[in-house]
């Protein structure tokens, strides 16, 4: 089985379709497509192999092709609130960071996460999270507030965690109990946008974090692979509900690491997504369970593993 990893293409416009034929050809997908005035930008899944071939293909084309972990993942950036309080300037950043990394990212601001008595999740707050590849939680400066608080801002997330603090990351190891998937220290309360060289190194530290998270995240499902890769069921969701392409969201069909997010409403696409067919004789029906997702009635795949299914497509 050939074996597909993330990868983003940097580039002009000009010509670029060349690229995204090229990685079609290949047998990858694209999963999200950013054009902006005169460049564009393809986060996709592509052949290891075929990696150097794209490269050499790109270069006459002023194009960059980069490994990009986070591709195809959708991360949860938690943040006690959105108030002044608590500077959203640091969520902001890390959200726009990963982004950049090829994440999709969606900020997440707690109704009652201030406090250290009365810091609590609530239940559509908690489902939302799980929703997600990995959550990172932006929390503050002082350990005694983060020891108290975290234990209620972590009930029943079963996702991965990452947590950011001022405190260092030996510190927060030990003040964080149970124990987390990722700690980055030296990210707390800061007053404005990261810029200075330091400050995009606790940043790039955060990303290796992420990433290790969810590379150990990826080698627990490769034991028992998914049923089909999602950004297949991606391609063949936008292939076959033409009402995909006419969404204004900048990702109409969100790709995780182990299913989709469709943003059509549930009541009225449900039952077409789950009519699909992936193959002769499997519906997406057959190998996925398509519910209600808790962001604004939208529609949640998560895909079944072969395990359970005996299908592989």
């Amino acid at each position: 089985m050939t074996t597909l990893v993330p990868v983003t293409y940097k580039g002009g416009v000009y010509r670029h379709d060349e690229i995204m034929d090229l990685i079609d050809d290949l047998g990858g997908y694209i999963v999200q497509k950013h054009v902006m005035a005169q460049d564009v930008v393809l986060q996709s899944f592509v052949p290891r192999d075929d990696i150097e071939m794209i490269r050499r293909i790109a270069k006459p084309l002023a194009g960059e092709v980069v490994e990009a972990p986070l591709v195809g993942t959708e991360i949860a950036v938690v943040s006690p609130s959105l108030e002044i309080h608590h500077l959203p300037h640091i969520s902001c950043d890390i959200a726009e960071y990963l982004r950049r990394s090829g994440a999709k990212t969606n900020m997440v601001g707690l109704a009652r996460g201030f406090g250290k008595r009365i810091a609590n999740l609530n239940d559509e707050e908690r489902d939302v999270i799980n929703e997600h590849d990995l959550a990172v939680y932006a929390l503050g400066n002082f350990e005694e507030c983060i020891r108290q608080k975290f234990p209620a801002l972590r009930r029943e997330i079963h996702v991965p965690i990452v947590v950011t603090g001022a405190p260092d990351r030996e510190t927060l190891m030990q003040v964080i109990d149970p124990p987390v998937e990722g700690y980055v220290g030296g990210i707390g309360r800061i007053m404005h946008r990261f810029k200075r060289p330091e400050e995009l190194g606790k940043l790039d530290e955060l990303v290796d974090e992420v990433s290790r998270a969810l590379d150990a995240r990826r080698d627990a499902l490769a034991k028992d692979p998914l049923s089909v890769f999602p950004p297949r069921l991606m391609a063949i969701i936008e292939e076959q509900i033409h009402e995909v392409s006419m969404l204004t969201h900048p990702t109409p069909v969100t790709a995780q690491m182990e299913g989709l997010r469709v943003k059509l409403p549930y009541d009225s696409y449900a039952d077409d997504v789950r009519s699909l067919a992936v193959a002769e004789g499997v519906t997406v029906g057959d190998i996925a369970d398509v519910t209600p997702s808790r962001m604004r009635n939208y529609i949640l795949i998560r895909i079944k593993p072969f395990s359970e299914t005996r299908i592989l497509v």
